[in-house]
């Protein structure tokens, strides 16, 4: 199934399955075979997922698992302000089935909060080949039920609004990489900061980021124009470039904010 959103834009190709492995190792394999950007693969259960920092992603099934396979030029910036890009895109894909969208969150620097708890995730992969420079990015968002993970509590669209087809989410999801990457484009990285702390945790929440060296509290102030993490700690403000972040402040981090658009 072809997927077409703004014209000029990429012409995605979306292929679902009844169920795979993993999506993003579909997507790398087809990239090491010369798949050109635009394809995206749907399984509608997903045995093998994974998620960030080597964690199972699992999938009890009804949920979403998608992931896509991009060929970013070298105008297209770093591969870390990726996940902005990813995030936004998510994130508005996944808002219009929200009964009360400021209940849905964006954290530091690829999950999606419900309420406070982690309902999506985004893992990015990349590599090179006779092409140039691959993106695969992973989507995977518990839509009609949140698997049971012991001492994690995570959220599910169903309890807060409606569940989507999965297909339904994944076209969406196309449609709003493209309307990010024209933004970041068009405007630079600065306008995707502005939208995504919009859309993010209230400044001065309290975090816990978690890291090789051990772990470090303080309150959220923002990113730097990098898209660095920035916590204002005891000994002052710090730049956190990568971590495991907490949130200490989950009633704040659920309660409100502003829509996204």
């Amino acid at each position: 199934m072809t997927v077409r959103s703004a014209p000029g834009a990429v012409a995605w190709r979306l292929d679902v399955h009844d169920e795979l492995g993993s999506t993003s190792d579909c997507c790398i394999a087809a990239a090491g075979q010369g798949a050109e950007a635009g394809l995206a693969i749907m399984a509608r259960r997903q045995t093998g997922g994974r998620g960030s920092r080597g964690r199972d992603w699992q999938d009890p099934g009804g949920n979403l698992a998608l992931s896509v396979l991009l060929r970013p030029g070298e105008a297209d910036g770093a591969v870390g302000l990726w996940p902005f890009v990813a995030g936004l895109a998510f994130h508005g894909a996944i808002l219009p089935w929200i009964r009360d969208p400021a209940l849905l969150r964006l954290k530091w620097p690829n999950d999606l909060l419900l309420g406070g708890d982690k309902t999506a995730g985004i893992l990015i992969e990349s590599g090179n080949d006779a092409r140039g420079r691959w993106l695969v990015i992973g989507f995977g968002a518990n839509l009609r039920a949140a698997p049971s993970i012991a001492g994690r509590t995570l959220a599910c669209v169903a309890a807060f609004g409606t569940a989507p087809d999965p297909e339904i989410l994944a076209r969406a999801i196309c449609v709003e990489l493209d309307r990010w990457q024209a933004v970041w484009r068009a405007d630079g990285f600065e306008s995707l900061r502005a939208a995504w702390l919009e859309r993010a945790h209230p400044a001065g929440t309290r975090l816990v980021v978690r890291g090789e060296s051990g772990q470090v509290e303080g309150s959220f102030v923002g990113l730097d124009e990098q898209g660095m993490l920035l916590l204002r700690c005891a000994e002052g403000l710090r730049r956190i470039s990568t971590g495991e972040i907490l949130l200490l402040d989950r009633d704040a981090a659920g309660a409100s904010g502003s829509r996204g658009t």
